[in-house]
């Protein structure tokens, strides 16, 4: 129980880094640090299909935002004493942040099953009552339409949000390459 309020004490964290910071890469990283402190709830929660979910769009969104905004910024290579300061300071709270987040990780690995040990609490009544209670001829498609419908459904969207979001900032970028408006 902590480790979620450890979690929710990082998430805030970064969400408060990425509204207040000027810096766009340090505001996707810090977003990225939201996101991905999901995915290790969804795994704490044992909700491992959510957290897969997650990490996929985390790891999208975070890269794809990152090499937007390194294409479409341009970097001031100069360096003025408060600059020194504000890089200072990032290094700082990247380090702390990145270690509480490298220690959370640890702990979450070490609470999963080892490998090849069964976990069936809920799977093994899915497949036992599957065919029964649902008459569907296949019991994977029983299972994901049916008894976990709703979680499918949610899943679909996300991946479907995703996918609109991208083409819709690489259209942005590519009409304001191309002039357009």
């Amino acid at each position: 129980m902590v480790e979620l309020y450890l979690l929710l004490g990082v998430m805030l964290a970064a969400a408060l880094v990425a509204s207040e910071t000027k810096n766009l890469l340090a505001a996707a990283v810090a977003l990225g640090m939201v996101g991905f402190s999901v995915a290790i709830i969804f795994i704490l929660v044992q909700a491992p299909d959510l957290a897969i979910v997650q990490i996929v769009v985390e790891i999208l969104t975070v890269v794809f935002f990152t090499a937007v905004i390194l294409r479409t910024t341009e970097i001031d290579t100069t360096v003025t004493g408060g600059l020194k300061m504000e890089t200072s300071m990032f290094i700082a709270a990247f380090l702390a942040f990145g270690g509480l987040f490298l220690s959370l990780i640890i702990g979450v690995l070490r609470e999963l099953p080892q490998f090849g040990e069964p976990l069936m609490r809920v799977a093994q009544e899915y497949v036992q009552f599957g065919l029964e209670r649902t008459g569907a001829a296949n019991v994977v498609a029983a299972i994901i339409l049916d008894f976990r419908g709703y979680d499918t459904l949610g899943e679909a969207t996300v991946l479907f949000t995703a996918v609109v979001g991208v083409l819709t900032v690489m259209r942005m970028v590519s009409k304001k390459k191309s002039g357009g408006v």
